[in-house]
């Protein structure tokens, strides 16, 4: 059991000095000060483009001469109508926590408390009108809902970006400390070390017990300091400046060395997370309850019916054939080139599963010479693929157009029209072959819960680049945490990476 502190009558540790605690709390505070500052930026850029957003509405609507334009069936002016919408736009932004220091700066809750807080205000709105009959112009109205919503989630975008971009170079970011065993521990610094973006930076570890002299962890040929045992974690966090302890093994730290831990860091100003001990669950999965003054943590199922359900179908197809509708100079460019370019058919038909392991047939633009198949049993034992994948960056059997429709995923665009039978979602796991599947294990076999799709967390996070592990590991992510603002993030994600050409051979 970790030591207990002693506590003053208002639960501060009495066991250190009072000088070094005040000045390491000023020096965590102007640490720390970026995430005050970010917040603020971020406010003033919502009210700036609330005000572009109802004004544009307001000229749109009424003209530029219309201040005093009455609106309504109360004959309010029109300026007076956009003044109370900016305020409640501003408060409903509010109300919806989208500057909660928690989930600003990454994930997908940042945008989906924008988009919810949004759409909530207009709905209040349509039915405050309704009910009243203000007839407030719907023109109006239909021009500040989409303006200022995509504005917001522009400007949130771009704010992030910049934050990246600070982020890789070691600025505004969280100085971590992580509390644990090298089993639970080690596998949490390797995620945080292999994505700077998201903004922590490991300094140092406390480990439950220190066994001879050692000073360091080796995690991914990176030494991680050891700071000390559970019992030093106060003083382990004001000499290596952390503002963050992350705790990843809280049953072996113990129920009353954690309170006593929480308090000791909100005097020093210091942010505290526990790792729950499951991973790869999404923040909507998760909720909180205290039972009988223990807060125990809630896992919602997975969500694998809304994934195959009529939202998602509706939003595939729709948006596959708008795709289709304008791509359509791209496919004919594409199959003259093939053509053109070998022998052989345009397009290629191979065998995939799909949901529920049933087989399908999946379209490509053909990239290969003919007979590709039969040769890639010669090809076996170049291949650079790993898990059960086959995949070679310079495969022999590839012609010179369908190297260049690679390199830009040009060839996987006849998936659209899989999307449109109903065989594929535009996002989902990677599509396997049916020899992939044969070999999947129980947990691998989760990915075929849900529709294949012509992208994913897997095209999104290094495509071919990436280990069997980790793709598995994200298709599994994504199957049991799907979500509609998941998906669309994905797609903007896939354009970025198509573009940059990630990872594609």
């Amino acid at each position: 059991m970790a030591h207990r502190p002693a506590y003053d009558a208002l639960g501060r540790s009495s066991e250190r000095t009072p000088l070094r605690l005040r000045f390491a709390s000023r020096t965590r505070e102007r640490s720390r000060s970026w995430i005050s500052g970010y917040i603020v930026r971020l406010a003033w850029t919502d009210a700036l483009v609330i005000s572009v957003a109802v004004s544009a509405a307001q000229f749109g609507r009424f003209g530029t001469d219309s201040a005093m334009t009455p609106n309504g069936a109360a004959q309010v002016p029109a300026t007076l109508v956009s003044l109370v919408l900016g305020v409640a736009w501003l408060l409903s932004l509010r109300a919806f926590q989208t500057l909660d220091r928690r989930v600003v700066g990454s994930g997908s809750q940042e945008y989906s408390r924008v988009v919810t807080a949004c759409l909530a205000l207009f709905g209040a709105l349509a039915m405050v009108d309704l009910l009243f009959r203000l007839n407030i112009a719907r023109g109006f109205i239909a021009i500040a809902l989409p303006v200022g919503t995509a504005g917001l989630l522009i400007c949130r975008w771009l704010w992030r970006q910049w934050l990246g971009h600070r982020r890789l170079r070691s600025e505004n970011v969280e100085r971590v400390l992580v509390v644990g065993s090298e089993t639970s521990a080690v596998p949490m610094i390797e995620r945080l070390m292999r994505q700077p973006g998201l903004g922590y930076r490991v300094v140092g570890i406390c480990l439950p017990s220190r066994s001879g002299n050692r000073k360091t962890v080796m995690v991914d040929d990176t030494a991680v300091p050891v700071y000390g045992t559970f019992d030093d974690v106060c003083n382990s966090v004001l000499d290596s400046g952390a503002t963050t302890v992350a705790v990843t093994s809280a049953e072996a730290l113990g129920h009353d060395a954690m309170q006593a831990l929480s308090w000791d860091l909100e005097g020093l100003d210091v942010e505290m997370m526990v790792s729950p001990g499951v991973t790869d669950v999404a923040g909507p999965r998760v909720m909180v309850r205290p039972v009988a003054g223990l807060p125990l943590l809630h896992i919602d199922k997975p969500r694998y019916d809304g994934a195959n359900r009529f939202r998602k179908a509706l939003v595939d197809r729709v948006g596959a054939a708008i795709i289709l509708t304008l791509l359509a100079p791209v496919f004919i460019a594409v199959a003259f080139a093939i053509k053109l370019d070998s022998d052989g058919p345009i397009f290629y038909r191979a065998t995939r599963v799909g949901l529920n392991n049933v087989p399908f047939s999946m379209w490509k633009f053909r990239s290969m010479i003919q007979d590709a198949d039969a040769i890639k049993e010669n090809l076996r034992a170049l291949n650079e693929g790993s898990g059960v994948l086959f995949k070679m960056r310079d495969d022999p059997r590839v012609t010179r157009v369908g190297a260049f429709i690679r390199r830009y995923s040009l060839d996987e665009l006849p998936q659209l029209l899989n999307v449109l039978g109903g065989a594929m979602s535009l996002v989902g796991p990677r599509p396997p072959l049916p020899e992939e599947v044969e070999r999947y294990d129980g947990r691998v076999a989760r990915r075929m819960l849900v529709k294949p799709g012509m992208t994913g967390l897997w095209q999104v996070s290094g495509r071919s680049d990436l280990s069997w592990e980790e793709s598995v590991r994200l298709d599994l992510s994504y199957v049991e945490n799907w979500s509609i603002m998941q998906d669309a993030l994905i797609l903007w994600k896939t354009v970025k990476a198509v573009v940059a050409k990630d990872g594609a051979y």
